[in-house]
């Protein structure tokens, strides 16, 4: 008999099938195992230290923008329910979870390898044994819903799609990969996409592919941004002068490593100034290894580092409250004056707590690569974005997007002080770049900001049920 990797996975699993088949807006995503935390959803005991696989924050992230829109300010089961298959891998099959994992993080942090087009487009394009693995929890989960299912992922939705399910797909970026039209032409799928050229570009690549698909079933929302997150551009203040408040941040494969380092190579020294021109915060996610690497190099520049290493600040349980961390935890976790800080947790639904309450409402900009999670939230807040090296197609149209409307820069690694002087400075009494980027971000068109409210509407046509 095949079993889990925790026993109380049996209890949850039922419970999280039960909540898909009650629950007005059923979500499926792959992004990663957060067992510890599902277990404290579902009030068991629950350990904070064990280490979650990730393979994206933002199939997460984007799926639980939606929750949140759906919940407000409480986790309510009978408004909106996530599920991962990822967490009811049997553990016969677990070692295939685990190397994909592997597979992104080496893609993700060797660079000759990220030119190797067929080797990104073979892990992007999910051809590795996760799915094979996903399948069956993911069958049964959904087995009885009749709802129709959104998905955060083409995996899921695929082969919810060939089963004659109603799903209801996300195209997270401004790109459609193929697979996206591998059931497209089905009665019982449609599709929810970033901008119009995007739709575009779907209905051209159906064409090309003889799949006849309605261009009614192609419906723009604009990408999904967590409330929370875009909360934080009304009440955040434009930069025009003194500290620079900076987040640097990876990805759920700990992308961009090495830039990372040769970025804080280099404003290291700047914080040993008093008084220092910055503030660092970096998002280490889950990667033990980065937080590691910050820790080191921040002892050799002699610079104070404030950990921010929290407990279960996450601490989900339906009808709990989403609006803040936990009361104690807050006072504590705070970045107040300090020149350099990380975040880092080993668990995926914590660490995103923790980049949400903490960084989006504290930065004035983000250096992070443009992908389909940290640009969008990023430019949401109403922060300036600098953006690292490209992981694909769809990352080079989304700084391209934002590249254009002046609210994103590429970011000059080998010589970021003297980038980020530039930016700050004003020509002839005019607004420096941040200043003007910071306005920009703040006042968005609503495409970029409002992405899960539409969704949550589109999702209401076809279910009909009142919000």
């Amino acid at each position: 008999m095949h079993i889990y990797l925790d026993s109380h996975l049996y209890s949850t699993q039922k419970k999280d099938k039960e909540y898909l088949e009650t629950t007005k807006l059923p979500i499926v995503t792959v992004s990663s195992s957060y067992l510890e935390d599902l277990k404290g959803f579902h009030n068991y005991p629950e350990t904070d230290t064990s280490q979650d696989v990730v393979f994206s924050r933002a199939h997460y992230s984007m799926a639980l923008a939606v929750a949140v829109q759906m919940w407000q300010d409480k986790i309510d089961p009978a408004k909106a329910w996530i599920v991962d298959p990822t967490n009811y891998v049997k553990i016969k099959q677990w070692s295939k979870i685990t190397f994909t994992e592997g597979v992104g993080k080496l893609l993700a942090r060797t660079p000759v390898l990220k030119k190797v087009k067929d080797l990104v487009d073979k892990f992007a394009r999910n051809k590795l044994p996760i799915l094979e693995s996903i399948e069956p929890a993911l069958l049964d989960l959904t087995k009885d819903v009749q709802k129709p299912i959104l998905s955060f992922h083409i995996a899921s939705g695929n082969i919810l799609a060939s089963q004659g399910k109603q799903v209801i797909q996300m195209v997270t970026d401004p790109h459609v990969r193929e697979d996206y039209l591998n059931q497209a032409q089905r009665k019982n799928i449609s599709f929810l996409v970033f901008d119009n050229q995007t739709k575009a570009e779907f209905l051209d690549k159906a064409k090309k592919l003889n799949k006849k698909v309605d261009q009614n079933k192609v419906i723009v929302t604009g990408p999904p941004i967590d409330p929370r997150i875009v909360q934080c551009a009304q009440n955040k203040q434009i930069w025009q002068d003194g500290v620079l408040k900076l987040c640097i941040t990876t990805g759920g494969l700990g992308t961009n490593k090495n830039e990372i380092k040769k970025l804080l190579q280099q404003l290291l020294p700047q914080l040993q100034k008093n008084p220092s021109s910055y503030q660092i915060l970096i998002y280490a996610g889950t990667h033990r290894d980065i937080y590691e690497m910050v820790v080191n190099l921040a002892k050799q520049a002699n610079v104070k580092l404030n950990k921010i290493l929290a407990f279960d600040p996450a601490n989900f349980t339906p009808g709990g409250n989403l609006s803040q961390l936990s009361g104690q935890q807050k006072s504590k976790l705070q970045i107040k004056d300090e020149k350099l800080s990380v975040i880092y947790h080993p668990q995926i639904v914590d660490a995103n707590e923790l980049l949400v309450h903490l960084a989006f409402p504290w930065a004035d900009g983000f250096i992070s690569k443009p992908s389909g999670d940290m640009a969008y939230d990023a430019i949401a807040s109403g922060s300036f974005l600098l953006t690292l090296q490209e992981w694909g197609e769809w990352e080079h149209n989304i700084r391209n997007i934002f590249t254009n409307l002046n609210v994103a820069k590429k970011a000059k690694v080998e010589d970021i002080v003297a980038q980020l002087e530039e930016l700050q400075s004003s020509c002839n009494e005019k607004l420096s770049w941040i200043e003007q980027a910071m306005t920009l971000a703040k006042n968005i068109d609503s495409l970029f900001t409002q992405g899960a409210k539409r969704i949550v509407e589109e999702v209401k046509k076809k279910s009909n049920f009142l919000i």
